[in-house]
């Protein structure tokens, strides 16, 4: 349990929540739903504009969904907002600032501030705004991958720009990909790897791409399991890597039911048809530029 506090924290309640509408599985104009994790026990949370579904035996979440509606974006300051754990939610089935306190170890948003906030008031937009922060919303990543991830942000920047110029709509489901091999940290797992997954519509009918990034430190660095009695040493967490991937090798990965935008991914289906192992087909990249939506955003 964490014992790390706010008073905001302890004075908010369920009730606070009330009318949260969260991800929208219609926002596209078809059905798109937040993906399920069988087999697993999970809480749905909803947000302002995004839902995160919780993975109460990770104390993280097992994917976040977030609408982004180009044509009511808004610039909000995040100044001021602080972090707060989700009282619809027992304490020791999220993780909290105990995680995060004293140490390079970064509150990694995973719906970005940015894509949530849109409404139709400013009021709406305020509330995402502030929804966002929270622990619920967060994974545990090294300060340099957090802060230096150009890349990673520059995807969803990428989609998302697109959205507000066209006045289009988009959907990002993101979340960690959990592993054996995962550092545990103070009593939480540091997911090693992240994936995305946008979703959109092109000439009419659903698209999907998917993406993961890799924090993984040098073979070297990292034992295959962490040391006894080393729990509460920072992982020593590496240069991350980007790659686009087959959805269909993301939802090996991480378990999510992801059959229906599996059938609509966009990357080149040379790379992903037959039973090649996962990660064979991944692309490593360098730069927005290399992103291979195999269509114009422009059309």
């Amino acid at each position: 349990m964490d014992e790390l506090l706010t008073d905001l924290t302890a004075t908010r309640s369920a009730k606070d929540y009330a009318g949260r509408k969260g991800f929208d599985e219609n926002f596209l104009d078809q059905r798109v739903p937040l993906p399920g994790l069988p087999g697993v026990e999970t809480v749905l949370l909803p947000y302002a504009n995004f839902s995160v579904l919780m993975r109460t035996d990770k104390r993280l979440a097992a994917v976040t969904g977030v609408d982004i509606d180009g044509s009511k974006l808004m610039d909000l300051d995040r100044a001021g907002i602080p972090w707060k754990l989700d009282p619809r939610l027992p304490l020791d089935q999220q993780t909290g600032e105990r995680v995060y306190a004293r140490n390079d170890i970064d509150r990694g948003h995973l719906v970005r501030r940015s894509s949530a906030v849109w409404g139709d008031t400013v009021a709406e937009a305020e509330l995402a705004n502030e929804d966002t922060f929270h622990y619920t919303n967060a994974a545990p990543q090294a300060a340099k991958f957090n802060q230096g991830l150009e890349l990673w942000l520059g995807i969803e920047d990428y989609l998302q720009e697109h959205a507000a110029q066209y006045r289009s709509r988009i959907v990002v489901f993101t979340g960690p990909v959990f592993s054996v091999h995962d550092p545990v940290y103070r009593g939480a797992d540091i997911p090693l790897r992240f994936f995305k997954v946008a979703v959109f519509i092109h000439e009419g009918e659903l698209a999907a791409t998917g993406y993961v990034v890799d924090q993984t430190p040098q073979l070297a660095e990292m034992p295959e399991v962490p040391r006894p009695g080393a729990v509460e040493d920072v992982p020593p967490l590496g240069p991350f890597r980007t790659f686009q991937a087959p959805i269909r090798d993301i939802a090996e990965l991480t378990g999510l039911d992801l059959d229906q935008l599996v059938a609509v991914d966009r990357m080149p289906i040379a790379a992903t048809i037959g039973a090649a192992p996962v990660g064979s087909t991944w692309r490593k990249l360098s730069d927005v530029e290399d992103l291979d939506l195999d269509f114009d955003l422009e059309d």
